[in-house]
């Protein structure tokens, strides 16, 4: 089992997400690199031993302690030390696709999605995981028209199993509280559950390509954004759409509330989009040196800690990085 390398510049390096662990933020990304920052984002170090080399692509705590990160060939590590420590759980590299992202609730309830649907729980912090087949409610299909033929019939019922189940990518998942879950997939689909993963429904989706990720707000309001700068909210959990302009046609790849108005958007290009009206509107705040974003959290003060292609590090809300955190070895 191959750990990670211990690397100058650790937090330099290509990271794809980043969570809160208590004060502390949890950066997860390439060559099984995990950064650790106690000054919200500005000094990184790296985390002492995981035992992975794999591409790292989602993290979640349950508490300030005990954290789940999840990558390619199926990984999946656990903490128990606020993410200085990392043992590994699961690892399936025979599997058809990479893990991609990881949901932390409450009681233990853990969640894991990724490329052709995959979807795996556990029930006890991560510690042990069962796969599950992702068979969202499908939307009612037109019924079959009288004395079709039993290969019609068959080729209908097929269609509909397709759709709800799919094998596409399951690319984020994320909470609104109350038991309620977003997930953000490929080729538009969208999917809720209301009882905190049991069962899913297939959202109305208002566009065909794919969602990376999912903001909930405040009540029912809810974003959705993925390709080339598209962006959706809804005021209705998912039932309807109603797209917002970005001035970007960037792939949107990460966001993070900032207070009870306030929001933020990263993705490609540098791409910053802010909203001080609880997501009716954004403004467009670009990195002036367009490094691809990947992942968000509020640092406080108005100010983003982020991680992305150049790295975990913090930055102002004009887009002007606070300080370049390198990580000691």
């Amino acid at each position: 089992m191959l750990a990670a390398e211990r690397v100058p510049l650790a937090a330099r390096g290509l990271l794809i997400a980043i969570a809160p662990a208590g004060q502390r933020l949890v950066a997860v990304g390439d060559r099984g690199i995990i950064v650790l920052s106690d000054d919200r984002g500005v000094r990184w170090t790296q985390a002492e031993y995981v035992p992975n080399q794999a591409l790292l692509t989602g993290v979640c705590f349950l508490d300030p302690q005990h954290g789940v990160a999840v990558g390619h060939d199926q990984v999946i590590l656990t903490t128990a030390d606020a993410g200085r420590t990392w043992q590994r759980t699961h690892y399936a590299p025979q599997a058809p696709g990479p893990l991609l992202d990881v949901w932390c609730g409450a009681g233990g309830a853990v969640i894991a999605v990724g490329a052709y649907s995959a979807y795996l729980t556990s029930a006890d912090g991560g510690a042990s995981w069962r796969e599950v087949k992702f068979t969202p409610a499908a939307a009612k299909a037109a019924p079959a028209r009288a004395g079709a033929a039993p290969a019609v019939r068959a080729a209908a019922s097929a269609a509909a199993e397709e759709e709800a189940g799919g094998g596409y990518h399951l690319n984020r998942i994320v909470t609104a509280g109350g038991g309620r879950l977003y997930i953000a997939g490929e080729a538009g689909h969208l999917y809720r559950s209301d009882d905190a993963g049991a069962t899913w429904r297939i959202l109305t989706s208002p566009y065909e390509g794919s969602f990376f990720g999912v903001l909930p707000l405040t009540g029912d309001a809810v974003l959705a954004f993925g390709l080339r700068g598209h962006l959706y909210r809804s005021v209705d959990a998912g039932a309807s759409w109603q797209q917002i302009d970005t001035g970007t046609i960037a792939m949107l790849t990460g966001a993070a509330p900032l207070d009870a108005h306030a929001l933020a958007i990263v993705g490609l290009a540098g791409v910053v989009l802010v909203s001080r009206d609880g997501g009716h509107s954004f403004t467009l705040l670009q990195q002036a040196d367009r490094a691809g974003l990947s992942a968000v959290v509020s640092a406080g003060d108005g100010r983003l800690a982020v991680a992305g292609e150049d790295g975990a590090r913090q930055i102002g809300l004009g887009g002007t990085p606070v300080a370049a955190g390198s990580a000691s070895p």
